[in-house]
């Protein structure tokens, strides 16, 4: 299951908690461990007590150094909370569109420029295969992370990008697959945050494409605001092809066996052995 923060997280649009998923062997997934949501920028006061309530002690930025410049997340500055700025690259959607751009000289692009720069705009499922390929050492940070949390007192952690989405919802199909939660609900949570985008926040990301000049194609419109069940049943094809399974991924970046067998134990709730 997943529980909407929402409200617990102003101004958050796809903030949720992931817990009580069933897992391999009859158990669930721990709650007060996972959090995943948008950008924290606009934080309210609201929702920095949010952090506290929940007992976040940790926030990983998947963003971009370029993003977070942008719109650093608003955070408690009583070192309550430890930030990890974590660039994982290849899903910021203003710098995907401003590089496959010409330089901009001030002349309109022409029909064939145009086209030729849309042609290059990857698929959901080739950019999330691309992700994957490029960030294994990121995305085993930040199963270090959750295993570093679960020796303080505020164990939880939330992962973030801009929109929650890309990203965000690799990491979460990672911790997921390792705590053995089942491949249709690990859809099912990753298919959620299109449902959450479309309450509003879709049409600032959008705006962002077309106010650099770039027509809103079905394909970019997908790439910022979509999330079907084929992009992430893709890259969940592509671990089992490559690497085998999420376990095997994230040793390929770094974490070894002993890691792994205690983010599983964290993430099911189960006792240090």
């Amino acid at each position: 299951m997943t529980l909407d923060l929402t409200a617990v997280l102003p101004v958050t649009h796809n903030a949720r908690e992931l817990s009580g998923f069933p897992t391999d062997g009859g158990g669930v997934l721990a709650s007060g461990v996972l959090f995943r949501s948008d950008a924290l920028g606009a934080l309210s006061d609201t929702g920095l007590q949010g952090l506290a309530d929940l007992r976040i002690g940790t926030v990983i930025d998947l963003r971009t150094d370029g993003e977070r410049s942008r719109s650093a997340d608003r955070l408690p500055d009583d070192g309550s909370i430890t930030l990890v700025p974590l660039p994982v690259q290849g899903g910021a959607m203003d710098e995907m569109v401003r590089r496959l751009l010409p330089a901009a000289d001030g002349t309109p692009l022409t029909e064939a420029q145009l086209a030729e720069v849309l042609d290059q705009v990857p698929t959901l499922e080739d950019l999330y295969v691309a992700i994957l390929g490029g960030s294994a050492p990121q995305f085993a940070t930040v199963a270090r992370a959750v295993i570093a949390a679960s020796r303080t007192e505020r164990p939880g952690v939330l992962f973030h990008c801009t929109a929650g989405k890309d990203r965000t919802g690799l990491a979460a199909a990672l911790l997921l697959q390792v705590a053995g939660v089942p491949r249709d609900l690990i859809v099912e949570d990753y298919t959620q945050t299109g449902k959450n985008l479309a309450r509003g926040f879709a049409e600032a990301l959008t705006g962002l494409i077309t106010s650099i000049g770039v027509p809103l194609t079905p394909r970019l419109k997908a790439l910022a605001t979509e999330s079907p069940a084929s992009a992430i049943e893709a890259a969940i094809d592509w671990i089992a092809a490559e690497p085998g399974d999420a376990a095997a991924y994230l040793r390929s970046g770094g974490l070894t066996d002993d890691e792994v067998a205690a983010l599983r134990r964290v993430l099911r709730g189960e006792q240090p052995s």
